[in-house]
């Protein structure tokens, strides 16, 4: 004659009234499992599911793990520890996947700043000297420079990819800033008139190169 299943509902509908859960279907639910896998639980099948399945019951009904495979297991005095135990190292693998993972982040950020640096460096020359020598070219379109100007569009699409930016274009007047501004000559007060002659830049919000401008000298005034 075939043994009776083991029949557990009861015993799991008490763990679901502490846990003020009205029907397996919310259990299921609660735990992000199957309705199958609930009915498995009330079988006394429990041992069938997956650990993290196990994890996320014994959480919806706010009961620890052990106690849980204590009272719906009682012929396997092995399981909580084993359970135990490898929920353990689940945590602990978990925890360095997310500490490696933040690492190579961080470490690809770093490589990235420090590239941007390196190559801007090396850029240094024509970012502080192009933007004059562009001017100057568009200014006179008989200059067989004014030719090279358009080649150099992708460069400028780099920079704004970089989050370069000028802080202002070449010929411009703009108030006189100290902290943005570098007189080539003369003297001028913060908010005096000065024209750019050397484009300065930014770096997303970082100043990279103070701009190099002269007074603007008022009309009338002594040359």
């Amino acid at each position: 004659m075939a043994s009776t299943p083991a029949d557990y509902t009861g015993l799991l509908q008490q763990l679901m009234a502490q846990a003020g859960i009205s029907s397996f279907r919310a259990l299921a639910r609660a735990a992000g499992l199957s309705v199958e896998a609930i009915l498995q639980v009330r079988r006394g099948q429990i041992e069938r599911l997956r650990l993290q399945s196990v994890r996320q019951l014994s959480q919806a009904l706010d009961v620890p793990v052990e106690d849980l495979l204590r009272q719906f297991v009682p012929d396997l005095e092995q399981v909580p520890a084993a359970a135990s135990a490898a929920g353990d190292r689940v945590a602990v693998l978990q925890a360095e996947y997310d500490r490696l993972q933040a690492q190579l982040t961080e470490q690809k950020q770093t490589l990235q700043a420090a590239f941007q640096a390196e190559a801007l460096s090396t850029l240094e020359a024509w970012l502080l000297q192009w933007p004059t020598a562009a001017y100057a070219a568009q200014q006179n379109a008989q200059v067989p420079a004014a030719r090279l100007v358009p080649l150099l569009q992708p460069v400028e699409r780099l920079l704004t990819a970089w989050e370069v930016r000028a802080i202002a274009p070449v010929g411009a007047e703009v108030p006189y800033d100290p902290t943005l501004h570098q007189l080539m000559e003369g003297t001028a007060q913060p908010g005096d008139l000065v024209r750019i002659r050397y484009t300065g830049y930014w770096h997303a919000d970082k100043l990279l190169y103070r701009a190099k401008v002269s007074p603007v000298k008022a009309p009338g005034a002594s040359a």
